[in-house]
């Protein structure tokens, strides 16, 4: 699927060069390559990155169709076991979201999201940058015109993990967390740290609700994730969730506390 999704870029881009009566080498200087580069580009001997799919969308008016086109080749590319989670989340009507450590990659800003990414040294740049894009293109749900309903719990301990030198990007990061709390579509609930041991601590995972009320789960671990969908364990999800939330301070505490841990700071 992957590939054929790759060659669809590839025949795009050369069709809808050639209907804007462009040469190769005409369209290499309006997107700042050569005409060699385009050429390559075309004939697959060269992968279209993610800055020139989004010049040449610009340049051919397309909108947005090759960046589409290479989101869906980016999706394409991850584990077959996530991609029932990935359109679980898509089609979500509500989703709940707990991590014991970190800020839940839907509410992440994109330098938040790089840092977290980039602790893995077993990757390269180019393929931090393309988890990066991944992991944002995902949050566009929570953007569309019917939105899920998010319901996320963290704990202090995240918002406080800061060094000196990630301390400005933490500030962006609560900020951001802020800023979403103000959408009616989305709660954010702070579990204090004075709540030293409860049964969220074994891990992070993620609920969604579908249309038609069914859920499904979602566990994140070292390996990268299982999806849960066994009535049984969907249920001992439901159940930890409850417990969890039930230790979380509501929603207005929540954000006084982001906003005292900022102020803390300074």
């Amino acid at each position: 699927m992957e590939g054929e999704t790759v060659e669809l870029i590839r025949a795009q881009l050369r069709r809808l060069r050639q209907n804007a009566g462009l040469s190769q080498e005409d369209f290499g200087k309006l997107v700042h390559f050569s005409g060699s580069q385009v050429s390559a580009l075309e004939l697959g001997q060269r992968p279209a990155d993610r800055h020139f799919l989004k010049r040449a969308d610009e340049v051919l008016n397309t909108g947005g169709l090759l960046m589409s086109l290479l989101k869906m080749a980016e999706l394409d590319r991850q584990p077959n076991y996530l991609r029932p989670w990935l359109e679980a989340e898509r089609n979500a009507r509500q989703l709940r979201c707990y991590h014991p450590t970190l800020i839940p990659g839907l509410l992440q800003t994109e330098n938040y999201a790089r840092a977290v990414i980039r602790a893995d040294d077993m990757l390269s740049d180019d393929e931090v940058e393309k988890r990066v894009a991944i992991r944002l293109d995902r949050q566009a749900i929570l953007g569309q015109q019917q939105p899920p309903k998010l319901v996320a719990v963290i704990e202090e301990a995240a918002l406080r993990r800061v060094d000196e030198g990630f301390r400005g990007l933490m500030a962006q990061q609560i900020t951001h967390l802020i800023e979403c709390v103000e959408r009616p579509h989305i709660s954010v609930h702070v579990i204090p740290a004075e709540v030293s041991v409860h049964v969220g601590l074994a891990g992070p995972f993620t609920l969604a609700r579908d249309g038609d009320g069914g859920w499904v789960g979602y566990l994140e671990n070292q390996l990268g994730g299982t999806p849960v969908d066994k009535d049984e364990d969907v249920a001992t999800l439901i159940s930890r969730w409850e417990s969890i939330r039930s230790e979380a301070l509501p929603q207005r505490q929540s954000m006084l506390l982001m906003k005292e841990v900022m102020t803390s700071w300074s």
